[in-house]
């Protein structure tokens, strides 16, 4: 656990996902201020694939039963596989959804891994993350990077017959405790395809939870809503982007990718730059990074679901451990 700013090496899991046409009339400014007015404790859920979505719950149902309830934030953060935590936690108790985990059908490693389009080799996976990092090393700047990445995406759409979208929005319903957004306010990011624009959804944007977090957590395509197209959150600012909880006394932030970044320190897009700029706000902010145990259990696919159980166990030992040097922190 640290309030530090953080190294930034490369990590192996970009995403890609998508904003609505109902969101454009509600910009996502006007999500940030509703946010913004709701209380004191910000819990910011990074992303991280298969494996980052089990830690997170892992790390919060460890919290949970070493006596500290962290689902109880008066605003939660998601950005992809943290968008189906926030999601998950706002409708189930940690304890439940930690062991629906561990009590899945155990899942053989294989070449295919999930994504978006429901079609993603390893080898794929792996161009994708080729593509990415061209697109990364061309771009001059957040904002062209986020632009030449939806052009992208949407570039692969138009190469595939649209039947990926309908499974993928099946799937991530599955995976979900309701379909409603709860009244707890929660923050979902999102980058729109066409334009490059940042996206936050929330309750008030006029689109369905499963859709919010679909287009946040989809990988490798453009995921639609109505006649949008968005792109993975993680390409907002960062895989946590934990700005968004300016304002806020406490935050908490839980990054499966531990605080790293792919993109040129001078863009001010790692976490640990976030976390300063939270600091000079006067907030307080703590974080929790995986150790060792749990990058082990990570393995070199966070994408691959039979990381999951392991992944979860070994964030469960962390938030145990961790509960109470953060209680007087986050009461």
């Amino acid at each position: 656990m640290s309030s530090t700013p953080f190294s930034t090496p490369r990590f192996t899991l970009p995403t890609a996902p998508d904003r609505p046409r109902a969101a454009q009339d509600q910009p996502q400014v006007d999500a940030t201020k509703r946010a913004r007015t709701a209380g004191e404790r910000a819990l910011v859920l990074g992303g991280g694939g298969s494996a980052g979505n089990a830690w997170l719950i892992g790390v919060i149902a460890g919290l949970f039963e070493a006596g500290l309830d962290v689902t109880g934030a008066d605003l939660v953060i998601g950005t992809s596989a943290g968008s189906t935590a926030a999601a998950q936690i706002s409708g189930a108790s940690p304890p439940r959804l930690l062991a629906d985990i561990l009590s899945a059908a155990p899942t053989q490693r294989t070449a295919e891994i999930e994504s978006g389009s429901g079609r993603a080799p390893m080898g794929a996976a792996a161009d994708q993350m080729r593509r990415t990092s061209e697109i990364i090393a061309a771009a001059a700047d957040p904002a062209d990077m986020r632009r030449r990445m939806g052009a992208a995406a949407l570039d692969l759409d138009a190469a595939s017959d649209g039947s990926g979208q309908t499974r993928w929005r099946e799937t991530v319903a599955a995976r979900l405790p309701g379909q409603h957004w709860p009244k707890q306010p929660i923050l979902i990011t999102a980058v729109d395809a066409r334009t490059g624009e940042p996206v936050v959804f929330d309750r008030h944007s006029g689109i369905d939870l499963v859709d919010a977090v679909a287009a946040s957590c989809a990988s490798s395509f453009a995921y639609g809503i109505g006649e949008d197209r968005f792109i993975d959150g993680g390409y907002r600012r960062s895989s946590e982007n934990a700005d968004l909880a300016a304002g806020y006394d406490r935050v908490l932030v839980l990054s499966p990718l531990g605080g790293r970044t792919r993109h040129p320190l001078e863009w001010g897009m790692q976490l640990g730059t976030q976390v300063d700029e939270l600091c000079a706000g006067g907030s307080r902010v703590e974080t929790i990074l995986p150790d060792n145990g749990s990058l082990k259990a990570f393995g070199n696919n966070m994408m691959d679901p039979s990381t999951r159980p392991p992944a979860a166990r070994a964030g469960y030992g962390q938030g145990r451990a961790l509960a109470g040097q953060l209680t007087d922190f986050w009461r």
